[in-house]
């Protein structure tokens, strides 16, 4: 056997080696490596282990309920061990780059294939059927996944059974690409025993166009042997490491790129997008030593080795929400009316105000998550969700991926009429989350029924009067009766059927300065402890755009801003008072009292506690014309509250 893998190795220089397989052209038309070698690279090692357990899980045994098993191991392996060598060495010197990349590249092939012990990457799976047919090859069957498997790029085998094939993860043909794309020298084999135990091994490199001796060859190289025209795959008798002798596929590649050989990553790829099927019991997945099932998933998420722990971080990867989320709330049923049907979704759903980015995680009925879904305009609504659908939905949706199957999307779709009802589709869906979203909000933030928080109509409201004040001048109240002032400040009762505006003075746009603060009367009523002299204070009402909030957990950070306002700024101290506004711009005065709903203010211009009354916080720092304040929330406060702010000087 030695003997003749050499022999055939020295055939390869002619073109002729029965080991790897080329097939002949007669001129080089395309110069450049395969695009999607690079799009499946971008997406690293998670990317490879995401395609790898989706092919095994859709290898699955129908007739079992035992769950699929994969096995991923990293390790080195000697140069000499691996299949074919010699003549894939000689193939890669003979490559030419015409442009750039396709220099740097072969540059590096050339540097890799010269390691004498290089990294590995191996996918083993079982209860799985591998595929079927291997000892016919390259037999055009359909029936015969082995051929389709190993000599056709974007062909997708279909199952019979439309309801199971409905539920597989693999669509477009093209993923099996991916593990040469984790390869320097772009090589992956495939060790096969079918259910009949008959061991295989096939395996793919993708070069470029090239000339090798005097003839000219296509990219793609097959480790098959020919007969006649057709090629046949070669019995398995190599290194323990190209080794399958239970019933399943194990894809190895070898020369695996130092960027891919990361433990911790291929560990959080697989909870990422598997959590489902791991909670489910279909999957068991094997990283080195390390088993992740249903018993060791929560352990495994909840360790701050591979995910961020507080809640408050986890802006980028959700998967700790997800299975909390996934585990421990009961799912609700939205219908999303599709064509002539009714799609019908399980939506498990989390309310957490510690939850800083809200996300969708959808799932197919495999258990593989295709994306983190943002529902539009509530990308920061402190949510987390999990949307399962049944085979019907498994399809549509599956019509909708991305080739990785990290995307729904109408993009892909080139009939118009389809593409209209995708985006109707995912626009339904993004209404019909919202009004979960929305029950969740209101109610974990109940509001009396008379406030409404509708920010459109609030900021509309609000920029309306900021406009009509900048035209006539500040807005005073005397007399319970609103009066205009004019550019030279005398009041007048009667508004102006015209006003025409001049260019302010030190200004070169032509638009009047808004300070951001307008004046009002002297104070309202007293409030307790308040004394004479508070009477003289004059009251300035605040634009909502000069104030900053945020609030985190049970406390609230408030600044405002009164450098527009020379008057106001150059104070030193200030009171500070609060009016509930509601989605039409009404205002309720003296109906949010500050002893309810504050336990604790501190001036973190000097870091001093404030005095906090009924109507009004006292004795508050202005520094450098700021307002700086951080509020300890006690339990009764209501979140949703909008406020109209006011300081007296």
């Amino acid at each position: 056997m030695t003997y003749k893998i050499q022999i055939n190795e020295v055939h390869s220089m002619y073109g002729t080696d029965n080991q790897w397989q080329f097939s002949k052209i007669p001129n080089i038309e395309e110069s450049n490596f395969n695009k999607i070698l690079e799009r499946f690279y971008s997406l690293g090692v998670a990317g490879l282990t995401r395609e790898n357990i989706q092919n095994s899980l859709d290898g699955r045994l129908t007739e079992s309920d035992k769950p699929v098993e994969v096995k991923i191991k990293l390790g080195t392996v000697n140069r000499q061990a691996i299949p074919g060598m010699t003549s894939i060495v000689q193939r890669i010197k003979s490559l030419e780059g015409r442009n750039g990349y396709t220099k740097e590249t072969i540059n590096h092939m050339k540097a890799s294939m010269m390691d004498e012990e290089v990294r590995y990457i191996s996918f083993e799976d079982s209860n799985t059927r591998g595929l079927t047919g291997a000892k016919y090859g390259q037999s055009n069957s359909k029936d015969h996944t082995w051929g389709i498997y190993a000599y056709n790029k974007g062909v997708h085998f279909e199952e019979k059974d439309e309801s199971f094939e409905a539920s597989r993860g693999g669509s477009h043909g093209v993923g099996k690409i991916a593990s040469n794309a984790a390869s320097d020298i772009h090589m992956m084999f495939f060790a096969n025993c079918d259910a009949g135990g008959e061991q295989h091994l096939g395996g793919t490199i993708q070069l470029i166009e090239h000339k090798f001796g005097d003839d000219y060859y296509r990219s793609t190289g097959y480790f098959a042997q020919l007969e006649g025209t057709k090629f046949m795959p070669y019995e398995n008798h190599y290194d323990k490491v190209f080794e399958k002798t239970t019933s399943g596929l194990k894809i190895v590649i070898p020369f695996l790129r130092k960027g891919f050989y990361r433990e911790d990553e291929i560990i959080r790829a697989v909870c990422d997008s598997f959590f489902v099927s791991i909670i489910e019991k279909k999957l068991v997945v094997h990283v080195n030593d390390l088993v992740i099932d249903d018993t060791t998933i929560d352990a495994i998420v909840t360790d701050s080795q591979y995910y961020v722990q507080e809640i408050e971080s986890m802006k980028k990867v959700f998967t700790p929400l997800y299975v909390k989320t996934y585990k421990n709330q009961q799912p609700r049923l939205i219908e999303i009316p599709h064509a002539n049907t009714v799609f019908k979704f399980n939506l498990y759903f989390n309310y957490d105000e510690r939850i800083p980015k809200g996300r969708v995680g959808i799932i197919r009925t495999i258990g593989m998550k295709i994306e983190d879904f943002t529902v539009k305009n509530n990308a920061t609504k402190p949510f987390n969700a999990v949307l399962i659908g049944g085979i019907d939905e498994d399809n549509y949706l599956k019509s909708l991926e991305n080739e990785s199957h990290t995307k729904i999307s109408s993009d892909d779709l080139k009939d118009p009429e389809l593409t209209k009802l995708a985006k109707k589709f995912i626009s339904n869906l993004n209404k019909e989350i919202l009004k979960v979203i929305d029950e969740e909000m209101r109610k974990h933030n109940p509001v009396d029924g008379k406030i409404n928080t509708s920010d459109l109509l609030y900021t509309m409201e609000l920029d309306f009067k900021e406009n009509l004040s900048q035209s006539f001048g500040t807005v005073k109240i005397k007399n319970g009766k609103n009066i205009m002032v004019s550019e030279e400040g005398n009041p007048t009762d009667k508004v102006p059927a015209k006003v025409k505006r001049e260019k302010p003075e030190n200004s070169g746009t032509g638009k009047p300065k808004n300070s951001g603060v307008r004046k009002k009367g002297k104070a309202r009523d007293k409030g307790e402890n308040e004394s004479a002299s508070d009477d003289q204070k004059d009251e300035y009402k605040i634009n909502p755009y000069r104030v900053e909030r945020l609030l985190l957990n049970d406390q609230e950070f408030i600044q405002l801003n009164l450098t527009g306002s020379p008057e106001v700024a150059k104070a030193k101290k200030c009171n500070l008072k609060f009016n509930i506004i509601d989605g039409m711009g009404k205002e309720y005065i003296g109906e949010f009292n500050m002893k309810e709903n504050y336990s604790n203010i501190v001036d973190k211009n000097n870091s001093n506690s404030c005095v906090i009354e009924s109507d009004a916080i006292k004795n508050v720092s202005i520094k450098n014309g700021l307002v700086n304040l951080q509020l300890a929330l006690k339990p009764k406060y209501n979140r949703s509250l909008k406020f109209i702010y006011y300081v007296e000087v």
